[in-house]
């Protein structure tokens, strides 16, 4: 089998454009809902540091409250990353420990696995930061990338149960690219992407590949509308692409409202897709 040609460069953007469309969308989206400020979690990772920059740029840094929410195995170096873009942007910020909130519910299952102890602390973090968002009065932001999204690599009704997402048609190539541009810290830039969800945990050792190699191949099974066969014709391990395009079928439902059975003429998720007029009111968030 002859060695893939590289393509990330195909995935670079007009950084400047780009930043224009994403405040823009964010600017919009806060203000139909009748509303001017935001909410978000910020992890030390560079997703939610870009994402903090977003909003600032958006709606000024005085209207983007900004969450710490560490977990007793949490590394000091995230929170210390999570610092610093708090001080460069100026944002008010708040921390919220979560371990004696997650724990009693951990504590019942002795045998319980990583995987569902990340998913109790990411679900945690949500209502954390809803319940600031009701406190605080904005609307809380996501900070996942269209490559987690496409392969699952987020908790339903955690990290992904937010009212906006505005970097979630950008991969992790592009949000590395996005980030440089709008001046985020090098120690956040080049630092192993990690959920910091327990101790030496990095995205790309769970996932079991690198960001790079799966956005290669997402660009071409998504954007460009290759088959498996045709990006396993350009060189990429067959196993490989079959197994990544497995991953975005599995994890479809992530990536979608729940269902709704159709049974009137105008079913929400079927015919109700938007409103007519968005004058936009504040309410339960």
């Amino acid at each position: 089998m002859r060695q893939p040609t590289p393509i990330l460069d195909r995935l670079n953007i007009n950084a400047e454009l780009t930043t224009r469309i994403l405040t823009g969308f964010i600017r919009d989206s806060i203000t139909k809902a009748g509303m001017s400020r935001a909410v978000i979690g910020l992890s030390g990772g560079i997703d939610s540091a870009l994402s903090a920059y977003l909003c600032a740029r958006a709606l000024g840094s005085e209207n983007v409250l900004a969450l710490r929410m560490p977990y007793e195995t949490s590394s000091p170096e995230s929170l210390a990353d999570a610092e610093l873009v708090i001080e460069d942007l100026g944002l008010p910020h708040l921390t919220v420990p979560i371990t004696e909130l997650v724990d009693p519910l951990i504590n019942c299952f002795p045998d319980m696995s990583n995987l569902r102890r990340g998913n109790i602390m990411a679900r945690m973090r949500m209502i954390a930061l809803y319940d600031q968002s009701m406190a605080w009065g904005g609307l809380v932001m996501g900070t996942s990338n269209k490559t987690e999204f496409l392969l699952g690599y987020s908790t339903i009704y955690g990290d992904s149960g937010v009212a906006l997402h505005p970097i979630a048609d950008l991969y992790k190539y592009q949000v590395r690219q996005l980030a440089r541009h709008l001046g985020v810290p090098p120690a956040i830039l080049n630092k192993p992407p990690s959920a910091d969800l327990w101790v030496g945990q990095t995205d790309e050792d769970e996932l079991g590949f690198t960001y790079d190699a799966a956005d290669q191949v997402l660009f071409l099974l998504v954007d460009e509308r290759y088959t498996v066969a045709e990006v396993a014709a350009e060189g990429f391990d067959r196993d490989f692409v079959d197994g990544i395009w497995e991953r975005v079928k599995a994890n479809h439902y992530k990536r979608t409202m729940p269902n709704v059975a159709k049974i009137s003429k105008r079913s929400i998720g079927h015919d109700f897709l938007y409103l007519r007029d968005y004058t936009g009111r504040a309410g339960r968030v």
